[in-house]
C-alpha cells in the first residue's frame, strides 16, 4: 500500500471511529489532512532518519502513526484503552509492521528505557506542557521533537526554571504553532 493510500485509509478510519468515540475534536474532522496529517508530517523535515520514535500520549496517532507511514520505527504510548484499540486497528489495516502500540502510562514506559540513547527520540502533539513532558522523560536525556502551540515561549521559560536544556524553535508550516527540538544538557 503506497503512502497516499495509507493516509487516505487512515483518514477514513479516523472519521469512522470518531462517530463512536472522541479521537479528535469534531470540528477538525473537516480538514484531517491539513489539521492533523500535514501538521504531524512536518516533523519528517527535522527528524533524523536513523532514530526510533517514541510518541507520548499518542491519542489518535498524531504524530506517531503519520511518522510510521512515512517510514520511521515508532512506538505509540497511550493509556486509554479505546484509543489503543483504534491504534491497533490502524496498525493492522495499514500493515504498519514498524509501529508498536504500548498500552500504559507514559511514566511506566519511560522507566523501561535505557538512559542516554541518541537513536531514540520522543515526540508529542497536544499531550502536555513542556515542563510536564520533561518531568516524564528527563531521566533518559533523549531529544524531544514536539509540536507545540503559540504559547511555547512561555512553556520554555517555565521549563527553564526546572531543567537545563538547549532548544530550537521552528515555525509550523500548518498553523501558528512551532516545532520545538529540545536537547538536555
Amino acid at each position: 500500500m503506497k503512502n497516499n493510500v495509507k493516509f487516505e485509509e487512515y483518514e477514513n478510519m479516523l472519521r469512522d471511529w470518531s462517530k463512536r468515540m472522541n479521537l479528535v475534536a469534531p470540528s477538525t474532522l473537516n480538514d484531517v489532512q491539513g489539521r492533523h496529517i500535514a501538521d504531524s508530517a512536518q516533523l519528517a523535515d527535522v527528524l533524523p532518519h536513523d532514530v526510533s520514535v517514541v510518541d507520548l500520549g499518542s491519542g489518535a496517532g498524531f504524530p506517531g502513526v503519520v511518522l510510521a507511514i512515512l517510514g520511521w520505527r515508532v512506538t505509540c504510548v497511550e493509556s486509554i484503552g479505546k484509543k489503543v484499540a483504534f491504534l491497533s486497528a490502524v496498525k493492522e489495516q495499514l500493515g504498519l509492521e514498524n509501529l508498536t502500540i504500548y498500552h500504559g502510562r507514559v511514566e511506566d514506559f519511560v522507566r523501561s528505557l535505557p538512559a542516554k540513547n541518541d537513536k531514540i527520540v520522543f515526540t508529542a502533539r497536544a499531550f502536555a506542557s513542556l515542563t510536564k513532558i520533561m518531568d516524564y522523560v528527563a531521566s533518559t536525556k533523549y531529544r524531544l521533537f514536539l509540536l507545540k502551540g503559540r504559547e511555547i515561549e512561555t512553556e520554555v521559560l517555565d521549563a527553564k526554571k526546572k531543567y537545563c536544556f538547549d532548544y530550537d524553535l521552528i515555525p509550523s508550516k500548518t498553523g501558528d504553532g512551532f516545532i520545538i527540538i529540545v536537547k538536555f544538557k
